[in-house]
């Protein structure tokens, strides 16, 4: 059995949304010799890519965004991908805290509590150009 990394615990310890139990449990994954066999195996045939950094620099970096209703151009996880690409945080709810709300075709109560809060909303259309992808 191998012993633990704790530089590689520490990495995914840094990792936002990761905790304690999905760190144990990678750490006891690991810990077997036959599942890091699979895994060198997975490996050797692919090509793996580093991670794109999110951007800072553009007009949406650092905002939070929620995205509701139906998106019509795109889909939801391509829309978050999008976002986060771009260096926002994708957020399920709508707060004070939120800065943009996407609204598509049958919003509802997120786009009833972003008039209340009086955040900006977007379509669809107007967030694509504002993220430069209209």
């Amino acid at each position: 059995m191998a012993e633990r990394d704790p530089e590689a615990m520490a990495e995914l310890d840094a990792l936002d949304q990761v905790g304690d139990a999905v760190i144990e449990a990678a750490a006891a994954y690991f810990a077997e010799d036959h599942n890091r066999r699979i895994v060198q195996s997975l490996v050797a045939q692919l090509d793996i890519l580093d991670a794109e950094k999110p951007k800072t620099d553009t007009a949406v970096a650092g905002k939070t965004v929620v995205f509701t209703g139906a998106l019509e151009r795109m889909t939801r996880d391509e829309a978050k991908a999008q976002a986060e690409a771009l260096g926002a945080k994708v957020s399920s709810s709508v707060s004070k805290k939120t800065d943009i709300v996407v609204a598509g075709p049958g919003a509802g109560s997120k786009l009833k509590t972003a008039a209340e809060l009086g955040l900006q909303v977007l379509t669809e259309d107007e967030w694509l150009a504002l993220v430069g992808a209209g």
